[in-house]
């Protein structure tokens, strides 16, 4: 396939193993004795310090019953979960801002992201395990929590700054990150996860990579900064817009033949759609080339060159997606635990877990569909042949 960007040198952190594994002989950790002690499932694991951790802090007494270490097994599950999602989301972050995207790293980026979307439903899932624990049974134990709360899983925190999630976005009022920093200032938080936190807020996150590549998206053959690269794309946008208009028109006309509504009432909200079209375009009047070429890989999808950029597109979308299910199961569960008490931690409860599930980060991906026509209607994109495979020369 003909590469739409030059590719600059660049290596990206993962797994590599010794030849031993594909000539038939054993691979084996570097530096090891071969006649040196065999590594076990337990070692290899850490079992023993793993299963350790379950007794909850020091002087905890006492001991944890099955329902309150049932908790404990939940939550820590849920950071291990957390941790690896941050590995994907970092990963994605890493090949997705190179200053050009070699087209097979696009593949990779969407292999981490479909597993951060799994990862999610699995936790969606995992909340019907909590809720085998009655009411009651929560609040047998539920003062053992002290003042703790899920609001300080800092790797949480994390993996939204991540992907994006400004303080502007988040719930009025609320500063989990400020909360963590004062955590830090009494020494309930270690200055390595307060790091890492404080470079993920001054960081780049999946959001900004995202539309720094989708702004050098290839529209009707021309590249970003290529010279007439404007005018081009302008006139994708035109054309684009007319379409909409023409298919506002027909969709009035249908209606209003079949007596579904006045004409000047759908025409009012018809022309809504395709002024927030080109508002969303031309936002103070210049064309945002992120968001057409967002739209043009939306519009043309059947072209080879863009099936990934398309696929990469539509993933993002599933892991919010997935990412807004298990909020929402977290605030049921939650709900159907406690009703709507105060949370551990002083916070709103359920209340506050209901306002996150309306957290959007890729409010472009979604707006987008909205303004999609069917291909028949919409301009032949321009240099077709561009976006086709690559002959052998």
């Amino acid at each position: 396939m003909r590469s739409i960007s030059i590719a600059v040198p660049f290596v990206a952190p993962h797994c590599t193993f010794d030849a031993g594994g594909f000539s038939g002989r054993r691979a084996r950790p570097r530096g090891m004795d071969p006649h040196g002690p065999r590594i076990t499932y337990a070692g290899y694991l850490r079992l023993n310090e793993l299963l350790g951790l379950q007794a909850g802090p020091d002087g905890h007494l006492p001991a944890p019953c099955a329902d309150e270490q049932h908790f404990i097994v939940v939550h820590q599950t849920y950071e291990l979960w957390f941790k690896q999602v941050l590995t994907e989301l970092d990963a994605s972050v890493r090949l997705l801002g190179q200053p050009s995207v070699p087209e097979g790293d696009i593949p990779r980026v969407v292999r981490h992201l479909e597993r951060v979307s799994e990862i999610f439903r699995l936790l969606s899932a995992q909340w019907k395990v909590m809720e085998t624990l009655a009411p009651q049974e929560f609040l047998a134990f539920r003062d053992r929590l002290g003042t703790s709360s899920g609001f300080e899983s800092w790797q949480m925190r994390a993996l939204e700054l991540t992907l994006g999630l400004s303080d502007e976005q988040r719930v009025e009022g609320v500063d989990p990150i400020g909360h963590l920093r004062r955590l830090h200032a009494v020494g309930d938080m270690s200055d390595a996860a307060l790091a890492d936190l404080e470079a993920r807020v001054d960081g780049t996150s999946l959001h900004d990579v995202l539309l720094a590549w989708l702004g050098r998206t290839p529209i009707d053959g021309s590249l970003a900064d290529a010279d007439g690269d404007e005018a081009v794309v302008a006139a994708f946008v035109d054309g684009h817009l007319s379409a909409m208009r023409t298919h506002a028109d027909e969709v009035i006309a249908r209606m209003v033949a079949v007596g579904q509504g006045e004409p000047e009432a759908l025409e009012r909200r018809m022309s809504a759609g395709v002024d927030g079209a080109a508002s969303f375009l031309r936002p103070d009047g210049v064309v945002d080339r992120a968001h057409a070429g967002l739209l043009y890989i939306e519009s043309h999808r059947h072209l080879p060159l863009l099936a990934w950029p398309r696929r990469l597109i539509d993933t993002v979308v599933e892991v919010e997606q997935s990412m807004l299910a298990f909020r929402h199961a977290h605030a049921r569960m939650v709900e159907r635990m406690i009703g709507r008490r105060m949370g551990t931690g002083g916070s709103a409860g359920v209340d506050y877990l209901d306002a996150t599930t309306k957290y959007r980060i890729f409010t472009e991906l979604w707006a987008v569909r909205t303004m999609l026509v069917k291909e028949a209607m919409l301009p032949q994109p321009r240099d077709a042949a561009f976006y086709g495979f690559a002959g052998s020369d």
